[in-house]
C-alpha cells in the first residue's frame, strides 16, 4: 500500500510538471530575455521528470514523498529494513565474510560537560588513587566502533558468527594544564552469534516482529594498572523487536566470576546493572535512541542515555551526522562504575556502513 501511494505521489508530480511547463512554441514568441528564461524552464521540468523516473525504477520499494515545493523527501524507514541490511538476516543481505563495517555509533564529541567529573577514581579493592585537581568538567568523548562477519550460516540458518571492536575514551582536550591526557579509555572485544528469528516466530501482536536473537561474549578493560585498574567479562543474550520505525531491544548480562584477589571493581553490576533496553525511533532523516542499563532489584542505579543524530547536509544521510549524548546514572565509563553523573555531549557521528 506504501509503495504504491508513494508511486502514484510520484507520478502524480510527473504530470504535474508537464502542465505547467511552457511548449517551445510559447518561449519562441518572448523577447530574448524572456525567452531564455522560458527555454531554462523547459529544461528544469525534463529534468526534473527524469530524477522522478528513475527514482520510480531505481528504487521501487522505498517510499517517497512530494512536498509542496516538488522536492523529494525520504519517508521514515522500517527498522526492520535497517536491522535486516546491518546483520544480514537474510539470503538475499548476506556479503561474505571478512568485511568490515561499523557496529555501535562511532562519533567524536569535541564538547562533552559532566556535572560531577570523578577526580578520584575508587573500588573495594583497588583503592588508593590520587586526586586530580585540574581535571576540568568540560573534555572530549571519542568512540570507534567496528565489526566484521568471521563465519556466515553457521550452525543454523542464515545465522553468523560476528567479532567487534569497541573503544571509547574520555579525553581532557580542554585541559591545557595536564597537556590534554585521556582521562579513562575503555577497550571492548566481543564475539557475537547473530540468529535471525522471523521464520521461527512469525508476526507478534499488535504489529511486532521479533527480528533477531544474539548470543555474545564480552571482554571489557581499560587497560589501566592498579590502583585505577577495572575489567570484567560476561555472557549475554539479546533480543530485538520492530514495529515500523519503533526498534526495542533487551540484553541480559551474566557476569563471569572472579577470584576475589583479582577482581578490580567487585561491585560493578549493582552500580551498572545487568540489564539493558534500548528504545530506537527512525522518523526520517534523524534518529533517536534511548537506553536505560539496570538491575531489577535496584532501579535507583544503573543510567540512563540518549543519542540523537541528524545529518549535517540533509541530502545526505548516510554522511556526517550530528550527535547529541545525554547521559545520567552510574558507569559511563569502567573507571567511573560507581560515580554517578549527569552529562551532556554534542560532536558528530563520524561514519556508519
Amino acid at each position: 500500500m506504501q509503495k504504491a501511494l508513494s508511486s502514484s505521489l510520484l507520478l502524480s508530480s510527473v504530470t504535474l510538471a508537464q502542465a505547467a511547463a511552457p511548449d517551445l512554441e510559447t518561449c519562441l514568441a518572448l523577447a530574448d530575455a524572456e525567452r531564455l528564461a522560458c527555454y531554462d524552464e523547459i529544461v528544469k521540468t525534463q529534468q526534473k521528470q527524469r530524477i522522478i523516473s528513475e527514482r520510480i525504477e531505481v528504487t521501487p520499494q522505498a517510499a517517497l514523498v512530494v512536498t509542496a515545493e516538488d522536492t523529494l523527501e525520504p519517508a521514515p524507514i522500517p527498522v526492520a529494513t535497517v536491522l535486516q541490511s546491518l546483520w544480514e538476516l537474510d539470503e538475499a543481505d548476506k556479503r561474505g565474510t571478512f568485511r568490515v563495517r561499523t557496529y555501535h555509533p562511532s562519533y567524536f564529541l569535541p564538547a562533552h560537560y559532566s556535572t560531577a567529573i570523578n577526580q578520584q577514581p575508587q573500588s573495594p579493592t583497588r583503592e588508593g588513587a590520587e586526586f586530580q585537581e585540574n581535571y576540568k568538567k568540560i573534555e572530549a568523548k571519542i568512540q570507534v566502533s567496528l565489526r566484521a562477519k568471521i563465519v556466515e550460516d553457521w550452525l543454523l540458518p542464515n545465522a553468523d558468527l560476528w567479532f567487534a571492536y569497541t573503544q571509547t575514551s574520555m579525553w581532557q582536550l580542554w585541559n591545557s594544564q595536564d597537556s590534554s591526557p585521556f582521562r579513562s579509555t575503555d577497550y571492548q572485544p566481543e564475539v557475537i552469534y547473530v540468529i535471525p528469528t522471523l521464520d521461527y516466530f512469525g508476526e507478534l501482536p499488535f504489529g511486532w516482529s521479533m527480528q533477531m536473537l544474539q548470543l555474545g561474549f564480552v571482554h571489557q578493560s581499560n587497560g589501566q594498572t592498579e590502583p585505577l585498574s577495572r575489567s570484567w567479562n560476561r555472557f549475554y543474550a539479546a533480543a530485538a523487536f520492530e514495529r515500523e520505525q519503533v526498534g526495542f531491544t533487551i540484553k541480559v548480562n551474566k557476569r563471569i566470576p572472579e577470584k576475589e584477589n583479582d577482581d578490580d571493581n567487585p561491585d560493578l553490576t549493582d552500580f551498572k546493572g545487568t540489564t539493558q533496553l534500548q528504545l530506537s525511533w527512525l522518523p526520517g532523516r534523524s534518529t533517536a535512541v534511548l537506553t536505560r542499563k539496570m538491575s531489577w532489584d535496584n532501579f535507583s542505579r544503573g543510567s540512563w542515555q540518549l543519542d540523537w543524530t541528524y545529518p549535517v547536509d540533509k541530502e545526505k544521510p548516510d554522511g556526517l551526522r550530528l550527535h547529541l549524548q545525554l547521559f545520567s546514572g552510574y558507569a559511563e565509563t569502567l573507571l567511573d562504575y560507581n560515580h554517578r553523573q549527569n552529562s551532556i555531549g554534542l560532536g558528530f557521528m563520524l561514519f556508519n556502513f
